[in-house]
């Protein structure tokens, strides 16, 4: 067992137990606070924590930290260069700082005042700088739920589908962080009695319900990671809405797939939960049927029970939640994604994101869209305001929310939170 991941461990910290930050958590990000120099902190309960305030107090001493301040940063890509192995010694340091027998940082007020920041004070920023973003489609429900509208049902998954994870390369420039306001985006569509396409405005804006892991380490161009490797390319997760504009993507998908449909945004959670503390969540994924090629291959649990939801606030109004999915119902595991994504020499690089595709359940309540929920806009969906929605209306606010539970430790993601404004 990781040190930091027991669970009998408690912290000095008041921590509420439907936190998503105990101390079995650990996080990573980037905060500023009330304007100052961003930095990057952990999470506790309510409260984040200053690294860089800790670092120079000499309380990470002996972690195989640089001599230079690597928390002093507004970006977590250098520290997380250092390696798994130097980022799991920080995590337990830090647990052990945290944890409630243990004085060094507990009773040093004056480092306390300085370091430990409530959470409603503090402004969280994009953790990383993205070098690259690719985007899978590796949800089985999600993938036949589509199928099943846009073709027929009884040949609802492409005959590649169930023997590679099918992705895309997305725009890494357009990835932002919770908080942040996206925009409807104008496009070219065309409606299905038109002759002509026309340009403007979407009318079918979309969330997906995703997530998103973040890689560590480099590998060079022209050289693979495989199944058992792809683990130490991984540092952790975040929640990841993969926004959609479903009449733009209709129009332009055909020969080459998504484009303009998905480069407006994607936005993300602000903390990055390490793998490390995903730990004891692990869970097997499906039965692959057929069986999967050598090079896609994985033994043991290579899935997380990590508990889904989606709600939607219409403005001046309160929130509905439309969706709860879980992400073991992931059909293609992070292994298979990465060595599938280098299997021909793809290089990969510290920072880049690679989100799962939309997470559906096998249930109507649980699908990770409103493409789905409202099922191509004939069920529309009620919300508190006595209006509908077939898909998405200026004004709204999508909030997606994750955690794992076990053994009464709960560790979770917190938020992404987004308000639509109308197009520009």
């Amino acid at each position: 067992m990781i040190k930091a991941n027991h669970p009998k461990l408690t912290s000095w910290v008041n921590v509420k137990p439907d936190s998503d930050f105990p101390i079995q958590n650990i996080p990573f990000g980037v905060y500023s606070h009330l304007g100052s120099t961003p930095k990057i902190c952990t999470a506790i309960g309510n409260n984040v924590v200053d690294l860089s305030a800790l670092f120079k107090a000499g309380l990470l001493d002996d972690c195989g930290l640089p001599t230079k301040d690597i928390f002093d940063l507004a970006l977590i890509n250098d520290f997380m260069a250092l390696g798994k192995q130097v980022c799991r010694t920080v995590r337990n340091r830090l647990s052990e700082l945290l944890e409630s027998s243990n004085s060094e940082f507990r009773d040093n007020l004056d480092l306390r005042i300085r370091s430990l920041i409530p959470m409603n004070e503090v402004e969280m920023k994009m953790p990383v700088k993205v070098g690259d973003y690719t985007d899978f489609y590796s949800n089985k429900n999600h993938a036949t739920n589509v199928g099943t509208m846009f073709r027929d049902p009884d040949n609802a998954l492409l005959p590649n589908w169930l023997h590679l994870p099918v992705g895309y390369h997305g725009r890494a420039s357009s990835i932002i962080i919770s908080g942040e306001p996206i925009y409807r985006p104008k496009g070219q569509t065309k409606a299905p009695d038109a002759k002509l396409p026309s340009f403007g405005p979407c009318k079918r804006l979309d969330f997906e319900l995703e997530m998103a892991f973040i890689t560590c380490k480099n590998n060079p161009l022209g050289s693979s990671v495989s199944t058992k490797e792809s683990e130490n390319y991984i540092f952790g997760f975040v929640l990841f809405n993969d926004w959609s504009a479903r009449d733009i993507q209709t129009w332009e998908y055909v020969p080459l797939g998504p484009f303009m449909a998905k480069n407006f945004a994607s936005s993300i959670s602000p903390w990055i939960v390490t793998m490390d503390a995903l730990e004891p969540f692990r869970v097997n994924g499906p039965n692959q049927k057929p069986k999967v090629l050598p090079y896609l291959q994985t033994n043991g649990n290579k899935s997380f029970d990590i508990n889904l939801e989606v709600g939607i606030t219409p403005e001046h109004s309160f929130e509905k939640v439309v969706c709860r999915s879980n992400y073991k119902y992931m059909y293609w595991n992070v292994n298979q994604q990465l060595a599938h994504h280098t299997a021909n020499g793809c290089n990969i690089r510290i920072g880049d994101m690679y989100a799962s595709g939309t997470i559906s359940g096998p249930t109507p309540e649980s699908y990770g869209s409103m493409l789905e929920l409202a099922w191509k806009g004939t069920k529309p969906i009620s919300m508190p305001d006595g209006t509908e929605r077939k898909f998405l209306h200026d004004g709204d606010t999508v909030v997606m929310r994750g955690y794992a539970k076990k053994d009464k430790v709960r560790v979770g993601f917190g938020e992404v939170k987004t308000k639509i404004l109308p197009a520009k």
